[in-house]
């Protein structure tokens, strides 16, 4: 999906001439650029990446690749220093939700590890995007990427080897026990009250939750996409009960309260955190 190739590449692929035209025109190769092709099913933001002249990297690439990052508006591109014949946003293909002329946000920095053709490094993406996004965000995406394999713990020494010094506050804070950005943003808010955080505890008769704070509050970050239905609504519901009879509290948190009302998500932990406190 992620490949860009030449014509000498095509034609080596048994591929004529004749027969590269008639993919472009058919749709089933797209020419990116001068002697770039990509298949005809390409990510749009690849293709973009691409026809601008570099290579996609940091948020952009994270997000194709199911890693979690908070604003991936913009289309990050990767370019070699020396590079000429760049050409503007109005040339990108339209992405989901905007125009051609959406912003495009380029680098420069040297690459830590060989990129594709179309493409950095997983690496060289994390770096990048620690760079771009507040330290809670770029937490979030870290604990993402260790998740989801994307990287092990010899690639994170070298996204912080390659990061000013002042980055090194946020490693110990990693946790890829994190399932969901959201459940690293409460992670990180329980930590900032002073609670100890257990993260995917798991419960006889319940199994694993998001997040215990203190021994008593169990937190769970609920998406639309996995909770919406009302028969997943009565399972966390009986859930809770299971774990009510256990003496814990269940706190339910949409993502979206997280992502885009994160002030008010905090308050309401400080009020139970704070509670709590007062009768102990």
């Amino acid at each position: 999906m992620f490949d860009v190739m030449t014509r000498a590449e095509l034609r080596a692929e048994g591929l004529t001439a004749r027969g590269i035209t008639r993919a472009v025109r058919e749709g089933t190769l797209i020419r990116a650029r001068q002697d770039a092709y990509l298949a005809g099913d390409a990510p749009p933001e690849l293709v973009s990446a691409v026809r601008v002249g570099g290579r996609l990297g940091c948020v952009s690439l994270l997000r194709l690749l199911g890693v979690f990052v908070f604003d991936a508006t913009g289309l990050h591109v990767h370019m070699e220093r020396g590079d000429s014949r760049m050409r503007s946003a109005q040339s990108c293909v339209p992405l989901p939700g905007r125009d051609a002329r959406g912003d495009v946000v380029l680098h420069w920095h040297r690459f830590v590890e060989p990129p594709t053709a179309g493409c950095v490094s997983i690496v060289d993406a994390l770096i990048h995007a620690v760079r771009c996004q507040p330290p809670r965000h770029a937490i979030a995406t870290l604990d993402s990427a260790l998740n989801l394999g994307l990287v092990c713990a010899e690639q994170l020494d070298d996204v912080f080897a390659h990061l000013p010094a002042r980055y090194g506050t946020l490693r110990s804070f990693i946790d890829a026990r994190a399932q969901s950005g959201p459940e690293t943003l409460v992670r990180l808010m329980a930590l900032q009250l002073g609670c100890r955080v257990d993260l995917q505890t798991r419960f006889d008769g319940v199994g694993c939750v998001d997040l215990v704070l203190d021994g008593w509050l169990v937190v769970e970050c609920d998406s639309r996409a996995f909770h919406e239905s009302w028969a997943q609504q009565l399972k966390d519901r009986r859930r809770d009960r299971v774990l009510a009879r256990m003496g814990c509290n269940v706190l339910r948190l949409t993502a979206e309260d997280i992502l885009y009302r994160p002030d008010e998500v905090f308050a309401s932990l400080r009020g139970l955190v704070r509670g709590a406190r007062r009768f102990r």
